[in-house]
């Protein structure tokens, strides 16, 4: 029986693909459903060309964005009578995820992988895998491949 069920998504459509499982374990758990949207820092090599007046503009544009992206999913959550927290965090996505999901205290985290292979998975490496290998929470993970 599941609790807290911690969904960090990344703003892509193969991510969200994990909303329907995540959304039958929610009811009949009647779990709650924490949506966690992590921003990258901006990189240094950015930012040390900016004033710093310019830097909180910068960092307000992308949490705005992140809200934005995050709000249609809550609402639609919602309106199935699932009970929904939002969460946007600053910081190395893996760490902030597994570090929330400790705050949290979740019984779950429900992710999609972009199933990257080869070459493409060398290059990117997997969040999915990263935090499977990081965290001593449980884990659902959903295949999610090209649309």
């Amino acid at each position: 029986m599941y609790h807290k069920i911690l969904v960090p998504l990344d703003g892509t459509r193969r991510a969200e693909r994990i909303l329907d499982q995540v959304e039958e374990l929610a009811q009949n758990d009647e779990a709650q459903i924490i949506l966690l949207r992590v921003i990258d820092p901006v990189p240094s090599y950015y930012t040390e060309a900016l004033q710093s007046d310019e830097k909180a503009p910068l960092q307000n544009q992308r949490e705005i964005a992140s809200v934005n992206y995050l709000d249609p999913i809550d609402d639609d959550l919602e309106n199935r009578r699932l009970s929904v927290t939002k969460r946007i965090a600053t910081g190395p996505v893996v760490e902030t995820i597994v570090n929330i999901a400790e705050q949290e205290n979740v019984d779950l985290i429900a992710m999609a992988s972009h199933a990257r292979t080869g070459l493409s998975r060398m290059f990117h490496g997997s969040v999915t895998d990263e935090v499977l290998h990081a965290t001593n929470r449980p884990m659902l993970v959903v295949r999610a491949l090209e649309d």
